[in-house]
């Protein structure tokens, strides 16, 4: 079958990536902020060597996102590689943008703000940017565990090889930046109210779906279910709730 590509995936990936690449460039770069990630060691790279994130993080990538050729199937691979270009295109188009802040907390805040609105539009519509979204998307594909988590696991780790550069100073602040820019991709990702749909097996059907349905105000659904070991019949309860009323 041939390859099946959604052009308004491609269009937000692009305009994704320039939002990252606009943050990096006029507010990480330009009040001496690191970020996580590839783009991380690219930005480290030019504040140690003077090298040229744009040229450094496309080289950095490349052998990642081959693995990711056999790892993610042909669509996503070819999402990756149109998000790893244009980040690193618009890295060298906005190099000229930049905007220092005498508040470093406040820089903080807008880099991780505008960076991880960026990557939670890639996110949200199949894109990834660099080789590191490729570990993430798979530990959720096979584990099931948040990007924004694995993300920030591996840019802690980039952060600490900050230090090389960076003062304790502003390493903080770049960590700052960088949860900031992981709820943001949470928000992004799922939205103001994260809904999640849950699946309730219980003895009592009916007192728990009264309850559910007077306490929380929201619908139920139920379901017919049975054991796999035991083959007994029961009902399932079925409902959406939100973060906060979800037990996880």
């Amino acid at each position: 079958m041939p390859v099946k590509i959604n052009g308004v995936n491609i269009l937000a990936i692009i305009a994704g990536s320039a939002i990252i690449a606009f943050g990096m460039n006029y507010f990480n770069l330009a009040n001496g902020l690191a970020e996580g990630g590839i783009t991380g060691l690219a930005l480290l790279l030019k504040y140690v060597l003077g090298w040229n994130p744009a040229w450094s993080n496309l080289l950095i990538n490349i052998p990642l996102i081959l693995i990711g050729w056999k790892l993610l199937g042909r669509i996503s691979f070819i999402y990756t590689v149109i998000g790893m270009v244009s980040v690193s295109l618009f890295l060298w188009l906005f190099e000229r943008y930049s905007m220092p802040l005498p508040d470093p907390l406040l820089a903080s805040l807008y880099a991780g703000g505008i960076v991880g609105l960026g990557f939670g539009i890639v996110f949200r519509f199949e894109g990834m940017t660099e080789g590191t979204d490729i570990i993430a998307r798979m530990l959720q594909k096979h584990y099931g565990i948040g990007m924004a988590k694995t993300i920030f696991a591996i840019d802690f780790i980039i952060l600490l090889l900050s230090l090389i550069y960076l003062d304790q100073t502003r390493a903080m602040y770049t960590l700052i930046a960088i949860i900031v820019g992981a709820r943001v991709i949470d928000f992004v990702l799922e939205g103001a109210s994260g809904a999640r749909a849950a699946f309730i097996i219980t003895a009592k059907p009916e007192q728990t779906a009264t309850a559910i349905m007077s306490e929380l105000q929201r619908g139920i659904t139920f379901l017919e279910g049975r054991g796999g070991y035991t083959g007994f019949h029961r009902e399932v309860i079925y409902c959406i709730v939100s973060r906060k009323e979800s037990l996880n």
